[in-house]
């Protein structure tokens, strides 16, 4: 006479191999088959079925029979699924988050870039004088002190040409930017 699931369920859970090993096959296909109509694919069925039988042996410790052994076997099956579901929509959202943060950052890198292009255009309609000190001030971030040593010039003037850069970079972007 077969042992009865209970019996194997009891057996199993207190570490017995063989018991675990007779109720996985006495089982499988029942697994196996929910799994495939909870996933409607074989592939990720037959994993499912695999993951289920590889924790079953933890789950069955909680097993309490007040159910019949087949209930509680489907409860953790659909349990599964919905964990399986949960973790999936997860990773989607998370995902989507990831694509809408690298996104947004190649839109920054590209906007870093047009701006440095757009600078470096500019640059070049500025006289010789102005572009030799922002090359020093801002391009190799001396201070103006420095970059007056090496121009022989007062720190005055360095601070007049900054900000006649500035004013002249202002006048340009807003001459480009008119219709």
């Amino acid at each position: 006479m077969d042992p009865s699931d209970p019996d194997l369920a009891r057996a199993a859970a207190s570490g017995d191999r063989a018991a675990f090993a007779a109720l996985v096959n006495r089982h499988y296909d029942r697994i196996h088959g929910l799994c495939w109509r909870l996933t409607g694919q074989r592939a990720e069925a037959e994993g499912r079925a695999q993951d289920i039988c590889a924790a079953l042996p933890a789950k069955l410790r909680g097993w309490k029979g007040e159910a019949r052994f087949t209930t509680w076997l489907y409860r953790v099956i659909v349990n599964a699924a919905h964990d399986a579901r949960r973790r999936a929509e997860t990773r989607q959202r998370a995902a989507r988050g990831w694509g809408d943060w690298e996104i947004a950052r190649l839109d920054s890198i590209a906007e870093e870039k047009a701006a440095q292009d757009w600078l470096a255009q500019a640059m070049t309609r500025l006289t010789p004088e102005l572009r030799d000190t922002v090359a020093l001030v801002l391009g190799e971030e001396l201070t103006q002190a420095e970059a007056a040593a090496i121009l022989g010039l007062s720190e005055g003037t360095v601070a007049w040409r900054m900000s006649e850069v500035k004013r002249r970079l202002r006048a340009m972007a807003a001459e480009e930017a008119r219709p």
